[in-house]
């Protein structure tokens, strides 16, 4: 009697899932950003600031800029909040990454989606376009509210040319920095650390570097992150030296990719 063999189908080890898709991780991101108090506090002093002190200032000088002795353009008033909003960018963009770090929530969020990149990419997303549209409506405001004074003494700018562009960069550079806030939460991942590192390299060490002597100090000033990506939020430059406003951004676009590139190594071989 022959024994007669029996095949049996082939199994295939089911392919490790990545998660939830981009999409479901993009919500998930604004959940989480948009549920929590103090991300609409912070909000609100990007507005009131970059808006506000710009209004303020205008009304306080207007009637000094239209007169013979002045010797400052009104396009550097103008847009003279949006100094102060890119503090509260600067906030935002470190508190959506180091709160989960120091709750120790950043735990379940990449149990949840194992594609860390993925995690990376939304949260910078979610919190790029939040600080454009409010950072854009800032400095819609700010020069609604400051070109009214100007208006009235006679030396009002028009939303045309250098004036549109500020007002787009001024939306461009807040987002940029709230950009630059999560590379550099990711790789510090200590909130108070991240906050003062940012700030420390778009206010406090763009100045310092005026300092530096010769060549090498020009070009300290012009490639600081803040320096290179604050012209395109400017009608008049603070800084003869400075960049060229798209040429400026488009270096600050490279170094914040450059943190962001490095924030993703980082992130996928380290432990949360």
């Amino acid at each position: 009697m022959t024994a007669t063999s029996v095949e049996r189908p082939a199994t295939t080890s089911p392919r490790p899932s990545s998660g939830p898709g981009f999409g479901a991780v993009l919500r998930s991101e604004w959940l989480k950003l948009s549920t929590v108090r103090s991300t609409w506090w912070t909000l609100a002093a990007t507005f009131v600031l970059g808006a506000g002190l710009t209004v303020l200032i205008c009304w306080g000088n207007a009637e000094w800029l239209a007169g013979g002795d002045a010797d400052e353009s009104p396009g550097s008033f103008i847009t003279w909040g949006m100094m102060f909003a890119q503090i509260s960018a600067a906030i935002l963009g470190a508190l959506a990454v180091t709160t989960e770090y120091s709750t120790g929530m950043i735990r379940s969020s990449l149990a949840a989606v194992p594609s860390r990149g993925r995690v990376l990419a939304a949260k910078s997303l979610v919190v790029t376009t939040v600080l454009f549209v409010v950072g854009t409506l800032t400095a819609l405001a700010g020069y609604a509210g400051g070109n009214y004074f100007l208006d009235r003494e006679g030396i009002g700018i028009a939303l045309e040319g250098d004036m549109l562009r500020a007002v787009v960069g001024g939306g461009l550079f807040v987002a940029g920095i709230g950009l630059f806030s999560v590379a550099v939460g990711f790789l510090l991942r200590h909130t108070a650390a991240t906050i003062s590192v940012v700030l420390a390299l778009m206010l406090i060490l763009g100045n310092m570097a005026n300092l530096v002597p010769g060549t090498l100090g020009e070009w300290l000033v012009k490639l600081m992150p803040g320096n290179a990506g604050s012209a395109v939020s400017m009608v008049v430059p603070f800084n003869p030296v400075l960049l060229e406003p798209w040429t400026g951004f488009a270096v600050f676009a490279l170094e914040t990719g450059a943190l962001l590139a490095l924030a993703h190594v980082l992130l996928r071989r380290r432990d949360a």
